[in-house]
């Protein structure tokens, strides 16, 4: 029997992003760079714990657990017959659209459908989905066609009841009512692998009182994306149209031809050079070939999409100039912006211009350079944070998705060129609110003396801030929240919209705006993630290369380390610097070296997606002792290069100003 083909509610999220996507989803012959494992994801941001929650709140529901769809439709449509029920993973369906509802409440001839989402919400903002024009925010979109998708599907499915639909989520407002709540939600496998939630049997009604998951009615918002006032793109169909048209294209597995658009950056069915030795298809490629008539080597020329952070990409590309090389000056119009360093746009155009005329060698702005690296004091301090948002909160009083800070890693360059790992913390007890053991030995490590203080990028700063807030609204008695919160200022910039406005004396540098104005290499292809900067500075410098190709880091007379020994940086494939980060010991043995990819390097998990994934399962999961200490053994050594990744930048960029001091 040929199974059908329905268009569930993540296909009609997938076709809402691009319809053409619908064609290559779930082809084991095409390649797809999301997560094969979405359960990593949800544990990261706690999704399942969430899921599992939400269901606490309305107890004595029906559990439809059977993946079968047949089997799941029959048993929902038997609960169904009960004048009132609740149903936790309801399976609905109506000609070729399905779905599984989070929690379905009967109550008479009424149903009301909730779907719960990892996701946070303010109940005192005013408008919390709307534009001031009355169009649905962009960030709220993606959440809100879901929920309108499926309460379509049960006004179809049920029209002899009335519908409502609304979204639960974290209440930001809302603080844990006990100790320990998020351990009583624990990640368990069954004898056939499944993943699954398991909730404790020590829950009881005080864990729940009060709630810090809100249900809030969205029908107002459904019937604004049914009669296509919502503010969407999509202009010539209305909802009902496109979800018709979904449907049948995905019934009968025939493309829709989507044309080229900024979307194209996001999409994950391109392959990698491992998938095209797997003899996997390319997805994008082949949209693109259809729609603009391209070759294979019309695909060697980088395009307008691979311009750092270009906002008129989509102009470009409804004038048809796609490939990088028809950029003209005109186009991007660089401008200085009377700043040290290099504008955003002149930085584009550089990108633009090094391409076109083939021109690989290094732009660096030394004299901007120079001035800003003499205003440093030694010794100076290269720090890196990692961290997490956990769902349901660790202790009482906390709020969901508070913060957490449970790693760092410090280097220290001294005035004479030594080099040495002076620090790290890191506290992965299970749960154990972190942050101010993580600030005391931060402060402990930074306050002997006045030496510059080095992040890479905005994230230090912001969670530090963060760390100050939680100082200063915490009821607990802090004896030391003084020279806490003291110490915060001394060493940030108070962020947007805080209360108090501050710049601290010892402010941090952040190297990746100094990359941004004084540094550019086209190998990094526009890139200014440590990621690539780091590869491609290793790779244009005979000075690290000599360094770093001898053992020293670790060794005795050499570098201090506290996790490697006798280590070597540099190591050459095909006459190129393998990636350090490729050097490191697999942070997990049961997963793949493509996901295990993914969630290091995609910007979709913000800062350290493999580590606070880490953390989640050494919170959340059992493990042996052995597996804990593996994956401890693992955080150490990759925050531990995140910072001395950053000292390398700074000895190349050293080593840069002092070649041309030569000349």
């Amino acid at each position: 029997m040929i199974k059908k083909r329905y268009l569930t509610k993540s296909r009609f999220k997938l076709a809402t992003e691009c319809p053409a996507k619908l064609f290559y989803t779930g082809k084991g012959e095409y390649a797809n760079q999301n997560l094969d494992d979405s359960f990593l994801l949800a544990l990261a941001n706690g999704g399942f714990q969430v899921g599992e929650l939400a269901k606490c709140y309305f107890p004595g529901g029906y559990d439809i657990k059977t993946l079968d769809y047949e089997q799941a439709l029959a048993q929902t449509n038997e609960f169904l017959r009960r004048d009132q029920v609740i149903i936790y993973e309801a399976a609905i369906t109506t000609d070729d659209l399905f779905i599984r509802a989070d929690i379905l409440v009967k109550n008479g001839k009424h149903l009301s459908l909730y779907e719960v989402k990892a996701k946070s919400f303010d109940p005192y903002e005013e408008d919390l989905f709307k534009n001031k024009n009355g169009t649905i925010k962009s960030a709220w979109k993606h959440y809100l066609y879901d929920v309108a998708f499926q309460k379509y599907v049960i006004n179809l499915a049920f029209p002899q009841y009335g519908a409502s639909a609304y979204l639960m989520m974290a209440d930001k407002t809302s603080t844990c009512p006990t100790e320990g709540l998020n351990q009583k939600f624990r990640f368990v496998k069954d004898q056939n692998g499944r993943k699954s939630v398991s909730v404790s049997d020590s829950l009881t009604e005080i864990d729940l009182t009060p709630p810090i998951l809100s249900k809030v009615n969205v029908d107002d918002e459904c019937k604004q994306i049914y009669a296509g006032t919502d503010g969407g793109s999509e202009q010539t169909l209305n909802f009902k149209q496109r979800v018709d048209l979904f449907a049948e294209h995905y019934a009968s597995d025939t493309k829709i031809q989507s044309p080229v658009s900024t979307n194209c950056s996001g999409c994950e069915f391109y392959t990698t050079e491992s998938d095209k030795q797997a003899g996997l298809k390319n997805g994008k490629k082949e949209c693109w070939k259809e729609h603009l008539g391209w070759e294979d080597i019309d695909f060697e020329c980088p395009t307008v999409l691979d311009v750092w952070n270009f906002r008129k990409k989509a102009k470009l590309i409804e004038a048809n100039c796609i490939k990088m090389s028809d950029i003209t000056e005109n186009n991007v119009a660089p401008k200085p912006d009377k700043k040290p360093g290099i504008s955003a746009s002149e930085r584009q155009w550089l990108q633009i211009e090094k391409y076109q005329t083939g021109e690989n060698t290094i732009w660096i702005d030394r004299s901007s350079l120079q001035n800003e690296m003499s205003s440093w004091t030694f010794p100076l301090h290269f720090i890196d944070f990692e961290t997490s948002m956990v769902a349901i909160p660790f202790n009482a009083g906390r709020r969901p998705y508070e913060g957490i800070a449970f790693q760092f890693s410090h280097h220290i360059v001294h005035e004479d060129g030594t080099i040495e790992h002076y620090g790290e913390y890191l506290n992965t007890e299970q749960g154990t609110f972190p942050n101010y053991d993580f600030l005391r030995e931060l402060k402990a490590q930074l306050e002997h003396d006045s030496g510059s203080v080095f992040r890479y990028s905005n994230h230090e700063n912001t969670f530090l801030n963060m760390i100050y807030r939680q100082l200063q609204k915490d009821r607990t008695e802090i004896e030391d929240r003084t020279e806490l919160c003291d110490f915060i200022r001394s060493i940030t910039k108070s962020v947007k919209n805080s209360v108090e406005l501050w710049v601290g004396d010892r402010n941090m540098v952040d190297m990746w705006e100094i990359v941004k104005r004084y540094y550019y290499d086209p190998a990094t292809n526009g890139s200014n993630s440590i990621k690539q900067v780091l590869p491609a500075i290793l790779n244009s410098s005979q000075y690290l290369q000599q360094k770093y190709s001898k053992p020293i880091y670790g060794a005795s007379g050499g570098i201090k380390s506290l996790n490697f020994k006798d280590w070597q940086w540099i190591r050459f494939e095909s006459e190129k610097v393998i990636d350090p980060y490729k050097l490191l010991p697999k942070m997990f043995q049961d997963i793949s070296d493509k996901n295990m990819h993914i969630l290091s390097d995609d910007d979709d998990l913000r800062d350290g997606g493999a580590a606070l994934t880490a953390y989640a399962r050494m919170q959340f999961e059992e493990m042996t002792d052995y597996e804990r200490q593996e994956i401890r053994k693992a955080l150490l050594k990759y925050c531990e290069l995140d910072t001395m990744a950053m000292v390398m930048i700074y000895e190349g960029w050293k080593d840069l100003l002092q070649q041309d001091h030569q000349d």
